[in-house]
C-alpha cells in the first residue's frame, strides 16, 4: 500500500470506492491531500471544511484537492479555503487525466453533471485497510426528495453495464476480498438506463453466477417500492446473498412521506418488512430515518418512533434534518434544531433497544464472521461480533478471514462469540 497521496473520505460507500478510484490515478504525485466531500447535511460540510484547514494547518506545503458532492454544488465555496489548490467535480475526479502533474497546474475543473449521460467503469484491486471491497454498479438519482440535494451532486441516473460489474468483482475476489458490497446513490433503479431495462436482481444473479468463488454478496441501501422478483428470491434462496437489508425509510408517518416526496407509504415498509422476513427469519435490517422534518409535529413525529419501534428495526442511521439550500424542504415551516436532537435522541434509543433484542435472539446460534480486525467483525445479518480471548479456539484469527462462532453474550457494541 502506498501513503500517497492522503485522501480524506467523507460521506457513503460510493464516495470510499471513489477514493480508491483517486488513490490508483494520484499515485504519482507527491504532497498531495485529497478530500472526498459529502453535501448530504450541513454536518458532514462542516467535518470536511474543518478537516481542510487542519491540513492546511499541519501540511502547509500540500497541495490540497477537494471534489465529492459538496464541492460539485458549490465549487467557489471550496476553492476559498485555505490551501486549496484545486477543486474538481465527481466526473472529473474519476478521470486519470484529472491527477497528471500537468493538470494539477490547470486550476479548478467541474462541469454540469446534470449532462452527465454515462457511468464510466473503473478498475479497483484494493481498499485501504478494508476487508469488504465496495463496487459502483450506479450513479446518479432521477428522483427528486424534497430534502435531497443529491441529485445536483451526482446528476441523473447512469448504470454500471453487466459485464463491467463482473469484471470488478472477479479482480477484487482475486485480490483476498470474501465479500463485496454493491453501492451507488439509487442502486435500485440500476439498470433502467441499459438495453432490455433489466433489475437490480438481475445483475445480482448474474455476479453470483459468474463469480462463483465470491463468498458473499451484500447490498448497500435500497428503495423499499424498487425491490424486484429476483432479489426477493436470492433473499430466500441464495446463500451467498448475505440476509440484511438497509431501506431508505427516512420517516414512519405518511403525511411526513408525502411532504418529503418519498414513493412510498408506511404500509408498503410494513409489507416489505414482513415479507423479507417471511424469506430470512434471522435477517439484519437497517434503515435510515430523518428526524425532525419541516412541519413534522409532535402527533407525526410519535407516528414515526411507534413504526420504529413496532418493527423492531436493529440498525437504525438517524440524522436530524439538515437544510439543504435550494431544496424543497428547506422552504417549509422548520422545525427548532433542540427538537430535532431531541427526536434524534429518542430514535436512536429505539434502535438501540430493538439490536439488543435481535442480538438476544441470535444468542446461541452458528455465526458466520467477516473479520475486520484480528477479534471484530460482522456475522452475515450485519451483527457486530467479538470475539472473547479467553474462548477462541487457538487458531490465529486476522482481518479478512471467515470464522464460524456462536454468538454467548451481549455487550454494548453486540455481540460476543466463541469460536467454533
Amino acid at each position: 500500500m502506498t501513503a500517497k497521496p492522503e485522501i480524506l473520505t467523507f460521506g457513503c460507500r460510493l464516495n470510499t470506492y471513489e477514493s480508491e478510484v483517486m488513490r490508483g490515478h494520484a499515485a504519482a504525485l507527491d504532497d498531495v491531500i485529497i478530500v472526498n466531500t459529502c453535501a448530504v447535511t450541513a454536518e458532514a460540510e462542516r467535518q470536511a471544511r474543518q478537516a481542510i484547514r487542519r491540513a492546511h494547518r499541519d501540511r502547509p506545503g500540500a497541495r490540497i484537492v477537494v471534489t465529492g458532492c459538496a464541492a460539485q454544488i458549490d465549487p467557489d465555496r471550496w476553492s476559498a479555503l485555505p490551501g486549496v489548490t484545486r477543486v474538481l467535480g465527481n466526473r472529473e475526479k474519476l478521470e486519470a487525466a484529472s491527477w497528471t502533474p500537468a493538470a494539477m497546474q490547470d486550476g479548478h475543473a467541474v462541469s454540469d453533471i446534470t449532462a452527465a449521460t454515462e457511468t464510466v467503469p473503473h478498475l479497483v484491486t484494493e481498499f485501504a485497510g478494508r476487508t469488504r471491497a465496495f463496487v459502483e454498479v450506479q450513479q446518479g438519482c432521477d428522483h427528486r426528495c424534497t430534502f435531497c440535494i443529491i441529485p445536483f451532486g451526482r446528476g441523473p441516473s447512469r448504470s454500471v453495464p453487466v459485464g463491467a460489474v463482473v469484471e470488478q468483482v472477479r479482480a477484487l475476489v482475486a485480490s483476498g476480498y470474501r465479500e463485496i458490497v454493491l453501492t451507488g446513490v439509487d442502486i435500485t433503479s440500476w439498470g433502467g438506463d441499459l438495453p432490455g431495462r433489466p433489475a437490480l436482481g438481475q445483475l445480482c444473479r448474474r455476479v453470483l453466477a459468474l463469480v462463483p468463488e465470491l463468498e458473499r454478496l451484500r447490498l448497500s441501501s435500497v428503495d423499499p417500492v424498487e425491490i424486484d422478483d429476483d432479489l426477493w428470491r436470492l433473499l430466500a434462496q441464495e446463500g451467498r446473498f448475505m440476509p440484511y437489508l438497509h431501506l431508505s425509510l427516512q420517516a414512519g408517518s405518511d403525511m411526513v412521506l408525502k411532504r418529503m416526496k418519498r414513493r412510498h407509504l408506511v404500509e408498503d415498509v410494513a409489507r416489505v418488512l414482513d415479507r423479507a422476513r417471511a424469506c430470512r427469519p434471522d435477517l439484519g435490517i437497517g434503515a435510515d430515518v430523518i428526524a425532525g422534518f419541516p412541519t413534522e409535529t409532535d402527533a407525526l413525529f410519535a407516528e414515526t418512533l411507534d413504526f420504529v419501534r413496532a418493527q423492531r428495526l436493529p440498525y437504525l442511521h438517524v440524522f436530524p434534518y439538515s437544510e439543504r439550500p435550494g431544496t424543497p424542504a428547506a422552504r417549509m415551516p422548520a422545525v427548532p434544531v433542540a427538537v430535532r436532537k431531541e427526536r434524534a435522541a429518542q430514535l436512536r434509543a429505539a434502535g438501540q433497544a430493538a439490536a439488543r433484542d435481535y442480538h438476544a435472539s441470535l444468542l446461541g446460534r452458528t455465526l458466520n464472521v467477516l473479520l475486520e480486525t484480528a477479534t471484530t467483525g460482522h456475522s452475515e445479518e450485519f451483527a457486530p461480533v467479538r470475539l472473547a480471548p479467553d474462548r477462541l479456539d487457538g487458531t490465529a484469527a486476522e482481518a479478512g478471514r471467515i470464522v464460524t462462532v456462536r454468538a454467548t453474550a451481549i455487550d454494548e457494541n453486540g455481540l460476543v462469540a466463541e469460536t467454533l
